[in-house]
């Protein structure tokens, strides 16, 4: 077999005089060349016995389209194409990168610098091997010992294929083509830095924000051996407001060097203030010979009573994950602009907290998380079901948590560290480590894992857990999802019972995951090393099933429908009193593990069309407005009765009235009213009750209840229904039944038949509320709906008011339902109540249609609205309502179908 393997030949002239201290870059022009047998040597390049490509670092193999090209058939829906976003161009191995430089002056002492890798790099200059690099979160260095003036080769071998077992079928995102791609290259800063005999290899600096000192912690190399002093000076902005000379010794490797400073401002997400600290080592004439300089704040987290405490006030993480999806590049921003995009979309959503799955992001976000307030939690690259079983791999990971905590140990913003998601195996090493994490480094709160489905864990936190990231502990859960389905709406709810007792802040583990149907218009977006063919292949199979004028109607559907899970799932954790914080999975989609278009944002952070920032402010922001009432339905025979409450944490006491509209849908007030003023402590505080009488809605409303804080942009809306408790007599001209042979009888006598069949004699998919939960592709077995599409203005439904997606008002009635799977129908393209299916089938599906059978008329719907009707006063309704439509002139069907094609749907 042909090796393969790369010659180089290229070279860089720096002009001007070269100062020490300033660094080389090494982006450019690099020749490369795959070696995917591993058979590569150093000396093959030393010889130039073979001719590489040309291409540009800092870059991937994927920019450079280099590797093997998709074959996936986009005509085809199967699990394949559907897993996950397709590289366009794919190498996994050893590929070798060179390039030649030409230094104007002599270094005595140099050092490679490459800010990210994946995974493995051998590093060679002049044929001299400088060691090897292995991470996937922190920067891979090389010393170059002393160089030359004058021409010098430079030779990466770069190795991305698994070198630990980190995670179940390569899931965890610092290492998986299911989210960032398995990339080959090097991203970020690349740079040759010319250093003196004396260098600073580390800075550390811990503030103190009770006693306003810092601690700054310095590892140094000082090669000459002689006596030194080093200059540290604390910088708030451009001003220079302390600083302190310490002398070093001839052997000294380490200093800790405490500065006392005065009126510093502490770091919070109100007020991100950063100071900037310089260690300077300096010769006998005081010239700087090494310099190291980091910025970061003063800032103090505390458990105080189970509750999460910045700087002695509680605060709230309202966060969401991100799973290091970036489809244009395949991996992390790694300039300020492009963390800038997604911090500011994040903050506009109302969100100050993020969590990095499985990963841990570059410095770039870090900086920009700093200046703008955003709490983070990093994760050690680990998910695995296995932890213990392979030693190297303990031991790499130890090394990863060291790099991270020396690398990123500094920002403010980097509050949380959890050691991977959902682990499972040992957690006594677990354990462990967390315990001489907290030792070594107390900046910040710790945890053993981001939720466990382990046997005996998972439950209550772990013994050396700061904070504790769950769904539920062993008193109940704390988040919705299955909750949804299983209980009849309520908007009194929370989870006050479940988390009683837990010693350490509470935030809930990847809350939401409701599938929103794709964006097809989504598809022009991809024009970098991602094809979107799970899109394509949704599209095409759309396109032969005659469905694809629907698509954006079940996007804005689905998606509707999604936001109203998410507020309530929201709400319900900021009732709750001793829970910290949640973490939304997500805010924008992951399109990997089986196209879990779970967002309110497509994969770019850029928005779907579903609700504006402001709107979604209104339930997830530093306050908000909640409402507790019982239901989402009544008769106007009852009242409405319901518990204002505050959610405040904006860092201060409020002292605020609030105020209350009720509303029909035209904009008529129907209540109005204020509570008094009053002071609004931090967390959630009652202020007091309504009580309204509803007699006074005549006919079914759709009433819009808003609840606001004057003289702000704090408020928040609620949706409730209001049906007659009295309803008129039927004219009898319309036979109701549950019978198929009366059904059909009536039908073939020309008589108009509303036909309820028991939902046991319907073939079709059980009814499920809540939409696919994370992706029908990874979890198939689910019923698997997306929610309802419908007609507000369809006369069938004039006497039971609607949206065109699912609400609260339809759970008892989906719930109770078969849905009917009517491809076998001819086009039935308008049915009363359709059915949006997971879009990895596409079939139709309807829960009401109408048709013409024979003489007959016939409204045939699948949800129960024949039992029990004094306690079900949806199904009630919506029978009134289509037995109304069903009696008068509107109801004249445009669709014919037969008996034999109705008895299909029929056991």
């Amino acid at each position: 077999m042909k090796k393969i393997f790369l010659s180089i030949s290229l070279s860089i002239l720096f002009l001007g005089v070269f100062a020490q201290s300033t660094p080389i870059s090494l982006k450019g022009k690099w020749q490369v060349r795959i070696d995917s047998l591993n058979v590569g040597t150093k000396e093959n390049w030393q010889n130039n016995l073979f001719s590489g490509q040309a291409i540009s670092l800092p870059g991937t193999l994927d920019d450079a389209k280099i590797g093997e090209t998709p074959t996936l058939d986009t005509s085809v829906l199967n699990k394949e194409i559907m897993t996950m976003l397709t590289r366009k161009h794919r190498y996994v191995g050893v590929a070798w990168y060179q390039r030649e430089i030409n230094l104007s002056n002599n270094i005595s002492n140099g050092e490679i610098f490459l800010e990210r890798v994946i995974w493995k790099t051998d590093c060679w200059i002049d044929g001299k091997y400088l060691g090897n690099q292995s991470s996937l979160i922190a920067p891979h260095k090389f010393n170059t010992g002393s160089l030359k003036a004058g021409k010098h080769t430079i030779v990466l071998k770069i190795d991305n294929s698994k070198q630990f077992d980190i995670s179940l079928r390569n899931m965890a995102h610092a290492y998986t083509d299911g989210t960032q791609i398995i990339w080959n290259g090097v991203i970020g800063s690349m740079r040759l830095t010319a250093e003196n005999d004396a260098v600073i290899k580390d800075l550390q600096v811990y503030p103190d924000l009770a006693t306003q000192s810092v601690n700054a912690k310095l590892a140094i190399e000082n090669k000459t051996r002689r006596k030194k002093n080093l200059l540290i000076k604390i910088w708030a902005g451009n001003k220079e407001i302390a600083s302190k000379t310490v002398s070093l010794a001839a052997n000294s490797s380490e200093s800790n060097t405490k500065i006392q400073l005065k009126n510093i401002k502490p770091w919070s997400e109100f007020n991100p203030q950063l100071y900037k600290i310089t260690a300077q080592i300096l010769d006998k004439k005081d010239k700087v010979i090494a310099e190291k300089q980091s910025q970061f704040g003063f800032r103090d987290l505390g458990n105080t009573d189970a509750h999460l405490s910045l700087n002695g006030k509680r605060i709230f993480l309202r966060g969401t994950l991100d799973c290091d999806i970036y489809p244009l590049e395949g991996h992390p921003p790694m300039e300020k602009t492009g963390w800038l995009k997604v911090f500011n979309t994040a903050k506009s959503y109302g969100l100050n907290h993020i969590r990095y799955h499985s990963w841990c992001p570059p410095e770039a976000a870090f900086e920009v998380a700093d200046s703008m307030g955003f709490y983070l939690q990093v994760e050690l690259p680990l998910w695995e079901l296995n932890v213990g079983k392979d030693k190297p791999t303990l031991a790499f990971l130890k090394t990863e948590a060291q790099k991270i905590l020396s690398n990123y140990g500094n920002h403010p913003s980097f509050c949380f560290f959890s050691m991977g998601n959902e682990l499972q195996g040992d957690f006594d090493w677990l354990n462990t480590l967390v315990a001489e994490l907290k030792k070594q480094d107390n900046r910040r709160f710790y945890t053993a894992t981001t939720f466990t489905f382990e046997k005996g864990h998972g439950r209550w936190p772990e013994p050396n857990d700061d904070y504790f990231v769950t769904q539920y502990t062993k008193k109940g859960w704390v988040r919705g999802q299955g909750v949804f389905n299983a209980e009849k709406p309520n908007f009194i709810t929370d989870y006050s019972k479940s988390v009683e007792g837990i010693p350490v802040p509470l935030v809930t583990h990847e809350v939401g995951q409701y599938s929103v149907f794709p964006n097809l218009k989504e598809i022009d977006k991809y024009t970098g090393v991602l094809e979107p063919l799970n899109f394509k292949a949704v599209k095409y199979d759309m396109q032969k099933k005659d469905l694809l004028q629907l698509a954006d109607s079940f996007t804005l559907a689905s998606g509707k429908f999604a936001i109203n899970l998410y507020k309530e799932e929201i709400e319900r954790a900021l009732k709750t009193n001793n829970i910290s914080g949640f973490q939304l999975l997500d805010l924008h989609d992951f399109p990997g593990q089986g196209t879990a278009l779970v967002g309110l944002l497509d994969a770019f952070w850029e928005s779907k069309g579903l609700i504006k920032p402001e709107n979604f402010r209104e339930f997830c922001s530093p306050v908000v407005p909640l409402l507790r009432f019982k239901k989402a339905s009544y008769l106007n025979n009852e009242n409405f009765k319901a518990t204002i409450q505050v959610s405040n944490f904006s860092g201060q006491k409020l002292d605020a009235a609030v105020n209350y509209e009720i509303t029909t849908k035209s904009g008529l007030i129907v209540f109005s009213g204020s509570l008094p003023k009053k002071e609004i402590d931090l967390g959630s505080s009652n202020l007091g009750e309504i009580n309204l009488d509803l007699s006074k809605i005549y006919k079914p409303e759709a009433l819009n209840i808003k609840v606001s804080i004057p003289h702000t942009v704090y408020q928040n809306h609620w949706t409730i229904w209001v049906y007659p408790s009295k309803q008129e007599t039927s004219k009898n001209n319309v036979l109701f039944t549950t019978s198929k042979e009366a059904a059909f009888k009536a039908l073939s006598e020309g008589k108009t038949v509303v036909f309820n069949p028991d939902t046991s004699q319907i073939i079709g998919v059980d009814g499920r509320f809540t939409s696919v939960f994370w992706s029908p592709v990874h979890f198939p077995d689910q019923p698997g709906t997306m929610g309802l599409l419908l007609n507000p203005q369809h006369p069938a439904l004039a006497a039971f008011p609607t949206e065109f997606y699912s609400n609260w008002q339809w759970w008892d009635l989906v719930t109770s339902s078969k849905t009917m799977i009517i491809d076998s129908l001819p086009e039935i393209s308008h049915p009363v109540v359709r059915v949006i299916d997971n879009f990895f089938k596409n079939r139709k599906m309807a829960d009401v249609i109408e048709a013409k059978v024979g003489n007959g008329k016939l409204i045939l719907c699948s949800m129960d609205i024949s039992h029990d009707l004094d306690n079900r006063i949806e199904a009630r309704q919506l029978k009134y309502s289509l037995m109304a439509y069903a009696d008068s002139e509107k109801f004249n069907p445009k669709v014919t179908i037969t008996q034999e094609q109705l008895s299909k749907l029929l056991k």
